[in-house]
């Protein structure tokens, strides 16, 4: 929960702007508030302005619009400095950070008019390290579905449903925990779901998928269904409580179906088979990047091209096949 009376009144004016023009998920107002507060606090100390050395207990409400109007883009890259040598943060923390200072100076300069000068208007963002997701490679896969399929317990169609549905569809967690009933579309073979920045997308389903979910339905919890502020009774999947599933118990699920595959679960997660399913679709289905970032649901193309990676053995198939290999 956000604490708004700790905040400047320019800061809850941004996050209400942020929420309702915007249309940001409540995950990320929360991050665009610990974002600020903790620059906010950086420059409070940068500027000479208080001698509190706990950092977290420097207060940032008495930090008035005029303050803010003497950060200079110097300053700010003082901040991501300091998150880089004294924090040790990741590249992708500072991005986060300082893609949250340049949204909160443009409402400032651009919307607000609080400011004649944006300081944040040329600010760059730290270049990310690009790492090769972990994946489930096809043979791990295959493997994971059948002893989900063959697993002796009550909730065994619900949890391999799951299972099907994030390997073949790469969907977010988030995404799958929202689903309702009335959201998958049997006639035509498809679903939609909600996913960041509360964007409604359509997810094409297979018959793998199809066949797990009508499966599921035919077990799936009719009587005592929970009528409560989650909508359970709208629910795809339920807990053993008769309420929407929560995101805890799907990794738990997951979890518990990597361990009995003998795969290892310091690697792999639910968002792991994700990587999995866009990293097969790629390698296997001749799947062009445009499509695969529709299907993912980025944004940004970016985002995307980082299961465009090839193995080993692609790379050295790849030579195998030039022209030239036989002369």
């Amino acid at each position: 929960m956000i604490n708004r009376e700790e905040n400047p009144d320019y800061i809850n004016s941004f996050l209400d702007y942020s929420a309702t023009i915007l249309n940001k998920s409540p995950n990320t107002i929360k991050e665009y508030n610990y974002d600020l507060q903790m620059f906010l606090r950086f420059i409070k100390i940068h500027f000479n302005m208080t001698k509190e050395v706990d950092f977290s207990k420097i207060p940032t409400k008495d930090i008035t619009i005029e303050t803010i109007k003497k950060i200079q883009l110097d300053d700010i890259h003082a901040f991501l400095s300091y998150m880089a040598i004294e924090l040790r943060s990741k590249s992708a923390t500072r991005a986060r950070k300082a893609s949250s200072i340049r949204v909160f100076f443009n409402y400032l300069s651009q919307k607000a008019n609080l400011l004649k000068i944006n300081p944040a208007q040329n600010l760059e963002s730290p270049k990310l390290d690009r790492r090769l997701p972990k994946y489930l490679n096809l043979e791990e896969s295959k493997k994971l579905l059948d002893v989900t399929a063959n697993e002796d317990n009550r909730n065994c169609q619900r949890d391999y449903a799951i299972i099907t549905l994030f390997l073949n569809c790469g969907m977010r967690l988030s995404e799958l925990v929202g689903i309702n009933i009335q959201n998958v579309d049997f006639s035509e073979s498809k679903m939609t779901v909600i996913g960041k920045g509360n964007k409604e997308r359509t997810i094409y389903l297979n018959k793998a998928c199809i066949k797990a979910i009508k499966d599921y339905l035919e077990v799936r919890p009719k009587q005592g269904v929970k009528m409560d502020k989650l909508n359970s009774h709208k629910a795809l999947f339920l807990s053993e409580r008769r309420e929407r599933i929560s995101k805890r118990t799907v990794q738990y699920i997951v979890d518990k179906e990597l361990r009995a595959a003998g795969l290892d679960t310091s690697k792999y997660s639910a968002h792991k088979l994700r990587h999995t399913a866009a990293t097969l679709m790629y390698q296997y289905g001749n799947v062009d990047i445009r499509a695969l970032q529709e299907l993912l649901g980025h944004e940004s193309i970016s985002t995307t091209e980082i299961y465009t990676h090839v193995n080993n053995q692609q790379v050295r198939d790849a030579i195998e096949k030039n022209p030239l290999a036989d002369l």
